[in-house]
């Protein structure tokens, strides 16, 4: 694919201006979803073939977001549209003031395999919204999927206007070395760093939305049944490979047994007789051998380390005895296993979460308001949930992004049409009058006139 050509292609037909109206973005967001919708059934297959996604799953977690966003700038985008005219200060008499958006233009999205569908598809509703052309771009590994998608999108819009550039990761490097008008990244942080140097060449405005380790802590206050039941959920959902999944856990010593019994209970309600059937496997031989090898890199298995290497299936798991020192504790763990950490005193880990990177997610179980209001005014990080897990992406209410290495920008909802938008400031100035004390020849009375209205 000649992706030089295809940049031109695009930005060509988004200075026709064709893509600006109200009426064509609405129209654009309206064609997405009735596609959404006819290729349910297809999409869902490419994600049992890619992931073993269950089609519960796969709409919950994947199709059912997308559609759900796409209403939501349905319900609001008219609103968003509109200029919003701001005060203006005495010394612009007489002007009018007002904030216009517009625009970035030609817009690449980057998405990785994980989520195949909402991780493309969501960030594309907020650049259709904003009224921008797009490429986009996903994930090699999840190849039924992508497939799909690029079926589906040339089946709805014209080329010039939505496309999927399907390549090779060697392949990426061209097709992000384009003078695109935005670029939207989600995947890990060496990538992202590797595109945002590549960007700095035009420089091109980027949102990176990455990963990182995310804690949950459960203090002896939680209601420890419903605190296992939730983060294991967490830990089962797409088999823990999401972005904000509960990697380790920070538990009271005076309520860990009780938890560990709440937890393996949880997960044989989820798997009755122990079939898995209804579990996501890891994604690939090279992401699988990485996982299982956390299984035996320290600690204690107290729940599940069992594995399938046929089918790249790693059963839910449960490590106590977990030191900060261990290998599971200095990468992100990806997969479904939870590594817990015991302690009395919630300072120590405040310092803990601290000293490491900034999380993309934390979650908290409480009862304690002074907890809660200790662990959000001391620690630092994208999002979260008190007394759930990862649920705070599903709404279109909330922004959603990451804070240092766990990403920058955010998106979702209005977010995302402002993220794919550029705020113009615009001064409409009157010409019935022109105030003289801006021009030369400066005079001491300009001086004084100017003091008392600019203070």
């Amino acid at each position: 694919m000649d992706f030089s050509y295809l940049y031109s292609r695009q930005h060509k037909y988004y200075m026709t201006g064709a893509t600006r109206p109200y009426e064509f973005r609405i129209d654009a967001l309206k064609k997405l979803k009735t596609a959404l919708q006819t290729w349910e059934t297809r999409i869902s297959q490419a994600l049992f073939l890619d992931l073993h996604k269950h089609p519960t799953e796969a709409y919950m977690s994947e199709i059912g977001i997308v559609i759900e966003e796409i209403s939501f700038h349905e319900k609001h985008l008219k609103r968003w549209m509109k200029n919003k005219f701001v005060p203006t200060p005495l010394t612009q008499f007489k002007s009018t003031c007002f904030i216009s958006p517009e625009p970035y233009g030609s817009v690449l999205i980057a998405s990785p395999w994980n989520y195949p569908v909402h991780l493309c598809l969501v960030p594309l509703v907020g650049a259709i919204s904003a009224g921008n052309c797009a490429v986009l771009k996903p994930s090699a590994q999840t190849k039924e999927t992508s497939k799909i998608i690029a079926e589906m999108i040339a089946d709805t819009f014209a080329p010039d206007y939505i496309t999927v550039a399907e390549c090779s990761r060697k392949d990426a490097d061209i097709l992000f070395d384009q003078p695109w008008d935005y670029i939207f990244f989600t995947g890990s942080a060496d990538a992202a760093q590797k595109i945002l140097t590549t960007a700095a060449k035009y420089l091109t405005p980027v949102s990176t939305e990455l990963g990182g380790k995310s804690p949950a802590i459960v203090d002896m206050s939680a209601d420890i049944k419903l605190a296992a039941k939730r983060i294991a959920f967490g830990k089962v959902l797409n088999a823990g490979q999401t972005c904000v999944a509960p990697d380790y856990l920070f538990i009271h010593k005076s309520v860990k047994n009780k938890f560990i019994r709440e937890y393996s209970n949880a997960l044989n309600g989820f798997f009755p007789d122990d079939n898995h059937d209804d579990m996501v496997h890891i994604v690939n031989k090279r992401h699988y051998e990485r996982v299982k090898g956390l299984l035996s890199d320290a600690g204690n298995i107290e729940i599940g380390g069992g594995f399938d290497d046929r089918i790249n299936f790693i059963e839910p798991t449960l490590i106590t005895g977990i030191n900060p020192t261990d290998r599971i504790m200095n990468e992100e763990v990806f997969g479904p296993i939870l590594p817990v950490m015991t302690y009395t005193n919630i300072n120590t880990v405040i310092e803990y979460i601290t000293s490491q990177p900034k999380p993309l997610a934390l979650y908290l179980f409480t009862k304690n308001r002074n907890v809660e209001k200790k662990i959000l005014s001391k620690c630092s990080f994208g999002g979260g949930c008190v007394n759930d897990v990862i649920m705070h992406i599903a709404t279109s209410y909330m922004p959603f992004g990451g804070i240092g290495l766990s990403g920058h920008g955010s998106y979702h909802g209005k977010k995302s049409f402002e993220t794919f938008s550029h705020f113009r400031s615009i001064m409409r100035k009157a010409n019935w009058i022109d105030l003289p004390m801006r021009y030369m020849p400066y005079k001491k009375l300009n001086d004084k006139i100017i003091k008392f209205f600019m203070r």
